[in-house]
């Protein structure tokens, strides 16, 4: 049963990178442009495949939704970010510390499971094509879609809620740029194992499921694409799933350098996080429209029909 909380901390520092002040206002500069071209990037591929029928397909709208997932993650993080540059030390108060961890894990755990569902959609797409319209139809691509969003907020709400069952009576320095699970942790003056323990297993089984389910697809995928007898062939096929194994090792990468990966570096490990919290959102859109024909093509149709309605609008 969780314990009432009764910290004694109301204010924590975020050290953010510790470097000098001219270096602060250069990284500022760069965050910045990176946090307005991933909101731009994001917002854009939701746009696209609202508006543009060609693009009504599964695979898109799972696409939406991990485009969603990433907005709300870098809005969480950078903002935060931007001002631990700008004031070298970030003054957060401790609920919205750990309101941003909850975001934070709320939006990764569903990113990982909306990955789940886009490597399972490429194994139906891939090895039972004639059956794909039907099994993947738009009831079953709205239940996967809820379930993701809700699997990825329960268990953020078993985080947060562990979390906030301890004391935290001090010291109230986080030496990183945002508020995670173990730097949190570390400011408790209670036994925090069997928080961590308690975390471990419940996230543990559900995430493992996943990620095994995404072994699974891409294991069938691969067995089918080079059993294809043309190299054009497998090229084609292999090339509607390519962007998003890209997207899921490097998802996947970061996230088991900073937390399965031992004794490394808390500047290295600031780094990975940097990867998958400000740099994956970024990515993710780029990834998909560069290597996707469709995407490139509705982008052209929707600059067209957007200066038909300028030109309209201006005469008129």
């Amino acid at each position: 049963m969780l314990q009432p909380n009764i910290s004694m901390i109301t204010k924590i520092q975020l050290l953010g990178f510790q470097s000098s002040k001219n270096v602060n206002y250069v990284l500022f500069t760069i965050f910045l442009l990176i946090y307005f071209l991933t909101l731009c990037g994001n917002l854009l591929m939701v746009t696209l495949v609202t508006h543009v029928r060609d693009l009504h397909q599964p695979m898109y709208f799972f696409l939406t939704q991990l485009s969603i997932a990433d907005v709300l993650l870098t809005t969480d993080i950078v903002p935060s970010l931007l001002h631990v540059l700008l004031h070298k030390v970030g003054i957060i108060s401790f609920v919205g510390c750990i309101a941003q961890f909850f975001i934070f894990a709320f939006c990764e755990g569903s990113e990982f499971f909306l990955l789940t569902v886009m490597s399972y959609d490429r194994y139906l797409a891939i090895c039972n094509p004639l059956r794909y319209t039907t099994i993947m139809n738009h009831n079953l691509c709205l239940k996967l879609v809820i379930m993701s969003w809700l699997l990825g907020f329960s268990l953020s709400t078993v985080e947060m809620a562990s979390t906030s069952s301890l004391q935290y009576c001090g010291p109230n320095t986080i030496d990183h740029f945002f508020c995670d699970l173990m730097p949190i942790l570390e400011l408790s003056c209670s036994d925090t194992s069997g928080v961590q323990l308690e975390i471990m297993l419940i996230s543990a089984p559900v995430l493992l499921c996943a990620f095994i389910i995404i072994i699974m697809s891409y294991s069938y995928i691969i067995f089918v694409v080079l059993n294809i007898p043309s190299s054009t062939g497998r090229q084609k096929a292999f090339s509607t799933c390519s962007s998003h194994l890209t997207v899921v090792s490097i998802f996947y990468g970061t996230l088991f350098g900073v937390y399965i990966l031992p004794s490394q570096s808390l500047n290295i490990k600031k780094f990975l996080s940097l990867l998958y919290t400000v740099g994956t959102p970024l990515i993710n859109p780029l990834i998909y429209s560069l290597r996707n024909s469709q995407i490139i093509k509705a982008f052209g149709h929707l600059k067209v029909i957007s200066c038909k309605r300028y030109k309209t609008i201006y005469t008129s």
